[in-house]
């Protein structure tokens, strides 16, 4: 009698199924373009714990709108486009597509699954050398859940300064994709001045060259839930990122950023600083900052920094700054955190001046945000953005009232 061997294989679980495995390496994080590979977000996920989750549970897990939208491109304040500056829906198999990075979440890939094309803003090398401004302004995307996806390609050596305008109502996930070429040099600019009811949520992916260099400047000035997470790739030896970021959260809006800069290539330098100012019961802000230097980063010069300014009872703020070194020789690496309320003796100061407290308490809040909308290096853009903030202060209550953190500022 002949005996027969039989093998039973199993099919690996999905996923979502299988046992969580601790993650170990900010580079480690699990990535995916399809949200079937995403678990549903409840919120106690690492990623999610500070997002109020149910507020956003259209753009992690419901059916999106990922056509075509309005959208129009400027150059500098007026109706003609840059010298070099183009745009075009392109189809979703373009090279080019993926090529900055890749979700790391569900809302992310929820976008990366939904979009039918994506929006291609081209910008070529100028000979001249001056560096061009255009802005691209979406201000009617609807209260229906949305997907988008834009992928900005910078030639190499070219110099740009691009403003993406969101303003309006929107229930909106996407990923935005920033591809730096050799030498080329990119000041991108995201306002978010959306009205009071809309929710956006959106990965910012820069993949940078040799040499190259992106100044990425987050502004949200509005919306009910906003959450916006930059992401730069130095891949290129020489690369410099800077990422600044300027928000202002009045009673029940929820602004996030997690913000994440990878050092891979040598010689590489990153300067990462949030600022943000917060009034009003149940105003929230959160900022994760993660920057992981790479075993081939040798070289590296980064510094991290959020600073929190409370200006009434009933307002809170998160911050989170982490730093991973795998690599010994470097030039330097540090990071630091602070939430508290007015510094009294700047108000001692201004007030010995003859300036009111109420006036004072002002001051020094225009001033602490100032800092940030400075850099820009558009003058036009920064005294709106100014006066959007003067705006804000009008109509806000800027008492006396609010506590220090404790546990604030801390400095590595």
């Amino acid at each position: 009698m002949t005996q027969i061997e039989t093998t039973q294989t199993t099919a690996p679980a999905p996923t979502h199924m299988r046992a969580p495995v601790p993650v170990q390496s900010r580079a480690e994080r699990f990535t995916s373009t399809e949200v079937s590979d995403f678990p549903a977000v409840t919120g106690r996920e690492p990623m999610w714990k500070y997002t109020p989750v149910a507020r956003i549970q259209e753009l992690t897990s419901g059916d999106l709108d990922g056509s075509p939208y309005p959208y129009s491109l400027t150059n500098a304040g007026d109706a003609t486009a840059a010298p070099g500056v183009t745009t075009a829906w392109i189809p979703r198999d373009d090279a080019r597509v993926g090529a900055a990075g890749t979700p790391e979440d569900r809302a992310s890939a929820n976008a990366w699954t939904a979009f039918d094309q994506a929006l291609l803003v081209s910008i070529g090398a100028d000979l001249s050398g001056d560096r061009r401004e255009v802005t691209i302004a979406r201000t009617a995307l609807g209260g229906a859940p949305r997907a988008a996806h834009t992928v900005v390609e910078v030639a190499p050596g070219a110099v740009a300064t691009l403003i993406l305008q969101n303003t309006g109502s929107a229930h909106l996930t996407e990923n935005v994709e920033f591809l730096l070429g050799k030498d080329a040099d990119l000041t991108v600019v995201s306002l978010q001045e959306w009205d009071d009811d809309a929710l956006h949520v959106a990965a910012h992916f820069a993949e940078l060259g040799e040499g190259a260099r992106i100044k990425h400047v987050a502004i949200t000035l509005g919306g009910g839930v906003v959450r916006l997470n930059p992401s730069a790739h130095l891949a290129g030896a020489r690369a410099d990122a800077e990422l600044l970021g300027a928000y202002f959260a009045d009673a029940t809006q929820h602004l996030e950023q997690q913000v994440y800069v990878y050092h891979d290539g040598p010689e590489t330098r990153s300067r990462v600083t949030y600022k943000g100012a917060l009034q009003g019961q149940g105003a929230r802000t959160v900022w994760i900052g993660d920057v992981l230097i790479g075993p081939k980063a040798v070289g590296t010069d980064t510094y991290e920094q959020n600073r929190n300014l409370v200006l009434t009872d009933g307002a809170r703020a998160d911050s989170v700054p982490n730093l991973e070194i795998e690599t010994g020789d470097i030039v330097g690496a540090g990071h630091a955190s602070a939430t508290g309320r007015f510094d009294d003796e700047q108000l001692f100061y201004l007030q010995s001046r003859g300036i009111p407290e109420e006036e004072a308490r002002r001051l020094v809040v225009r001033g602490f945000l100032a800092e940030i909308v400075q850099q820009i290096g558009s003058p036009a853009l920064q005294e709106r953005l100014q006066a959007k903030i003067e705006d804000e202060l009008e109509s806000s209550t800027v008492t006396a009232s609010a506590p220090s953190d404790p546990t604030a500022g801390a400095e590595n």
